[in-house]
């Protein structure tokens, strides 16, 4: 199972549309359907702002939207203060609340996130300046991070 982000789901939306991959977008219909690609609830709002067609394929195919549960909320908590972010001073560069949320939500279900966030090929010498690729491959957050092509490529599947 993979948990996405809404970098991810908008990039796949704009970048990919239905009419011209169909069969990606049958293939990505059955993830969905089998709960093997999951949404976290934070991620859907943004989609659902951003995108509301998008949205409306995602509900139309049954996804599985992951509410924030205590466990992932405390998770959550616990990257924040491992970034030195205290409060609400997140960097403008760095993650936002939001994606605290969404890579707690992977960390806590144990299971590979799909975010389309920059990659930070130098890390910043600031924590707070993480960006979410960056955040999960940290040793103490460990959490798989693809984007949408790796993702893609790493199901094995041919449209």
């Amino acid at each position: 199972m993979l948990i996405i982000d809404a970098s991810s789901m908008i990039y796949a939306w704009d970048n990919y549309p239905i009419e011209q991959f169909p069969r990606l977008w049958e293939w990505e219909q059955a993830q969905v359907e089998s709960h093997e690609l999951q949404i976290p609830s934070v991620a859907f709002d943004e989609v659902s702002h951003k995108i509301p067609d998008c949205c409306g394929w995602l509900n139309e195919h049954g996804c599985m939207v992951v509410p924030e549960t205590n466990e992932i909320l405390v998770t959550a908590m616990q990257i924040k203060a491992l970034l030195g972010i205290e409060n609400d001073d997140y960097h403008p560069k760095g993650v936002d609340e939001n994606d605290l949320l969404i890579i707690a939500t992977a960390k806590t279900m144990e299971v590979h996130l799909v975010s389309d966030e920059r990659r930070q090929m130098k890390l910043p010498d600031i924590p707070k300046k993480m960006k979410i690729p960056a955040v999960c491959s940290h040793q103490d957050v460990n959490v798989t991070c693809k984007n949408f092509l790796e993702y893609i490529k790493s199901s094995g599947a041919v449209f």
